[in-house]
């Protein structure tokens, strides 16, 4: 078997005058689940749409679980695209067997399989309801049963939770987590970092159709720690301010709550808690994670030099931004 799930190799798809994917190379292992990130037109959904046949190359060559084309082991995959879509006519249940059947899921087995995805997702009982009646999240979480319904070894997401309330969010997360669990590969496309920090085992960072960052979630953190340590003092009123006379410590930033510690570079980490939590007792202290939307600013330095420009990516990379159409 095939050890990886997923080859690009100087993958390119021009519209035109603008280049929306440039030489892209990438290898996604099996049995990983993969973030696909980067802001809103970054060119995430035209190297998807690449991966899944519905576009084809200019430049480059790819293989999909080993196959030359997604067409070839379509049985084996499943896809929710950025754009939803079910036919709109037909009853849930029928509509999720029907996807069933063109993958090669019997529909006794499927029927039973979608009953309990629909449950889990909270909208059990929905079954012969038409899709047109369903509102916009309902119907986003029958497509997602229709990824999922065969099993697939390859599962790729392109924006998944836009759209969703919270407490949908966080199911969809759960039944996600398990398809891992059950030895799928996972790309999951997002332009909100914070996503994928939380599920992701390896990122993949593109911007402006070139990648950026490829690299496991441990290595990312070893590369760019922060080296800031949070604290929240045990007593209300401690000098916060005095922890900056401490050698290790390069700068103070009060916090809600406390402060951040941001450590000189070369400190030990380790060696600068104990100093700080000598001088101030806590109630909670930290050593901070890096944040996938901090180190993509810095990657893309050039391009969020204004104060106006990083805040427009940082509000994108949080979700807080106008979501426009990803090239």
């Amino acid at each position: 078997m095939d050890a990886a799930a997923i080859v690009l190799s100087s993958l390119s798809k021009r519209f035109g005058a603008v280049t929306a994917v440039d030489g892209i190379d990438l290898v996604v292992p099996r049995g990983v689940t993969c973030g696909f990130i980067g802001p809103s037109g970054a060119g995430k959904t035209t190297c998807i749409r690449m991966i899944m046949a519905i576009l084809f190359p200019d430049a480059g060559s790819l293989s999909v679980l080993g196959r030359r084309s997604a067409l070839e082991a379509k049985d084996r995959i499943g896809y929710l695209p950025e754009e939803r879509g079910v036919y709109r006519k037909m009853r849930v249940m029928a509509f999720l067997t029907y996807i069933a059947q063109l993958k090669g899921v019997t529909a006794a087995v499927a029927s039973t399989r979608a009953a309990a995805l629909l449950e889990r997702l909270g909208v059990g009982g929905i079954d012969d309801q038409r899709c047109e009646d369903l509102s916009k999240g309902m119907l986003q979480r029958v497509q997602f049963v229709g990824a999922i319904i065969n099993e697939p070894d390859l599962l790729i997401l392109d924006e998944p939770f836009g759209g969703l309330d919270p407490v949908s969010v966080r199911r969809l997360k759960e039944v996600i987590a398990d398809e891992h669990h059950r030895g799928a590969t996972i790309l999951f496309s997002t332009h909100i970092m914070a996503q994928a920090e939380e599920m992701c085992q390896h990122v993949v960072m593109i911007h402006r159709g070139r990648k950026v960052l490829d690299e496991p979630m441990a290595g990312l953190r070893r590369q760019f720690d922060p080296r800031t340590i949070r604290i929240e003092p045990l007593e209300a009123g401690a000098d916060l301010l005095a922890l900056g006379a401490l050698p290790c410590v390069e700068r103070v930033v009060p916090t809600a709550d406390g402060c951040e510690i941001r450590l000189h570079a070369g400190t030990d980490p380790a060696a600068a808690m104990r100093d700080v939590v000598a001088r101030v007792p806590p109630a909670r202290v930290e050593l901070a994670r890096v944040r996938l939307e901090d180190v993509f600013l810095r990657l893309v330095a050039d391009d969020a030099a204004t104060d106006v420009a990083a805040r427009a990516l940082r509000a994108d990379l949080q979700g807080l931004g106008p979501e426009g159409a990803a090239a």
